[in-house]
């Protein structure tokens, strides 16, 4: 259900250059300067520092519109390795989110980031999540979007540990590495056709997911349903907003998925949950102007 897509990776738009460039370039300078065997890190416009963070499959072309549509802001766009095309470069066979939020940590230090805003979509909201409980001092604030800090309770309820569900996810990873060429294909369509309710906007995310390495998705999801971030929320001090849908399919009615993510979220002080209604799991696809709308009072409102 939350298995997100995205897309490819944009190009990084660089200020004029002068003898003493100012400090914004030099963060575009060190960005362009930052090594990873696990994520590389594009940066577009110029502004207050925002990291964007697409989910599984994904790459950085899920944040396109949104970036044209809310300029003034210094966009890091995060695309991790073995998605949308970008070759894998790990071969451990271990986790890939964690590992992944770690590089991001790192990048925000080693660029000299500022406590920028993270946006996290799908599994990017679980790393931006990661970053922000573990290294709450290089986070000022933090926007999830359409995450469950413990994805396993979707599969085993809200008595689901990460080992009770652990046999699910093992399945789920051994039948995500089994499927190949045709019966692959079919079932990104099908997964997507569940995700983007706008059937125009499906070509790009279903392209990057089958252009993505197959046993690093599958090690992903698997990461996610075992990954329980709610003992961690306590430790994020960046205002926050979690942006969600009732998704396509859902047995649960409104009122029952409001209560799922107030619960989930609950050890979580002052965080804001927003349902967007009339959206799959790709709200920047469906939703545009609402999810424009939404990211631009939170990077706007510094509370």
């Amino acid at each position: 259900m939350f298995r997100a897509l995205a897309a490819a990776v944009m190009a990084t738009a660089l200020a004029g250059c002068s003898a003493t460039p100012p400090a914004g370039d030099l963060r575009v300078a060190e960005a362009n300067r930052f090594t990873s065997d696990r994520i590389s890190v594009r940066v577009v416009g110029q502004g207050p520092d925002v990291v964007l963070i697409p989910g599984l499959s994904s790459s950085p072309r899920a944040w396109t519109s949104t970036t044209a549509a809310v300029p003034g802001y210094r966009y890091h766009l995060v695309q991790l390795k073995g998605f949308g095309g970008l070759p894998a470069e790990t071969t451990d066979g271990g986790p890939v989110a964690a590992p992944a939020a770690e590089e991001i940590a790192r990048y925000i230090e080693t660029t000299g980031l500022k406590q920028p805003t993270l946006v996290g979509h799908s599994m990017g909201g679980t790393m931006a999540m990661m970053v922000s409980a573990r290294h709450p001092e290089r986070v000022g604030r933090l926007m999830v979007v359409d995450m469950l800090p413990f994805l396993g309770a979707m599969f085993g309820g809200s008595a689901a540990t990460p080992e009770s569900v652990r046999p699910i996810a093992d399945q789920i990873r051994t039948g995500m590495m089994a499927s190949t060429g045709t019966a692959r294909d079919a079932q990104i369509r099908q997964t997507m056709a569940g995700m983007v309710r706008t059937e125009s906007l499906r070509a790009e995310p279903i392209e990057d997911s089958l252009a993505s390495d197959p046993g690093v998705s599958a090690r992903a999801f698997h990461e996610l349903v075992v990954t329980n971030l709610q003992p961690e929320l306590s430790r994020i001090t960046a205002p926050t907003t979690v942006l969600y849908v009732l998704p396509t399919g859902s047995p649960l009615n409104e009122a029952q998925i409001d209560a799922a993510y107030r619960g989930a979220y609950a050890t979580l002080p002052g965080a804001q949950l927003k349902r967007i209604p009339e959206s799959a799991h790709f709200i920047m696809f469906d939703q545009p102007q609402r999810f424009q709308q939404e990211l631009r009072g939170f990077l706007a409102n510094p509370g």
